[in-house]
């Protein structure tokens, strides 16, 4: 279903941050498809910056931001999205757009959040669609 799009295997990692920012966006991705959505692309890349997930149902295309968190301790997933991060989010969906967009779709912008509980082995995942427009 998901071609993994990273750099090294994730057992070479040494940051737990981003074995649990993998783990995450999986998790999101599996959601998504449980409810209709088909995978196009993960960690779309552009430069320095990448949407962690493009996802379609019929002719809307969300372009997803994955948050992994274990607590609130650092605030929630839509605060971790600052307007600078949506800028470059929206300049690689732009690219996106160009090289495989079809005159007939929609786009917006979805954040997924997806919080394993302590001592809990599902992860609790949010989907917010429409979650910022582009500026």
């Amino acid at each position: 279903m998901l071609r993994l799009n990273v750099s090294c295997p994730p057992g070479e990692w040494r940051d737990p941050r981003h074995r649990q920012g993998l783990a995450g966006e999986l998790a999101a991705a599996h959601h998504l498809a449980s409810h209709g959505w088909r995978i196009l692309a993960h960690r779309y890349r552009l430069g320095h910056h990448d949407i962690d997930l493009i996802a379609r149902q019929g002719d809307l295309v969300a372009f997803v931001e994955v948050k992994a968190r274990r607590s609130h301790a650092f605030g929630s997933g839509l605060e971790a999205v600052g307007w600078q991060k949506q800028l470059a989010i929206g300049t690689v969906a732009r690219a996106w757009v160009a090289r495989h967009g079809r005159p007939t779709e929609r786009f917006r912008f979805d954040l997924v959040v997806v919080r394993w509980p302590s001592g809990g082995s599902f992860p609790q995942i949010v989907h917010i669609e429409d979650a910022w427009r582009a500026g």
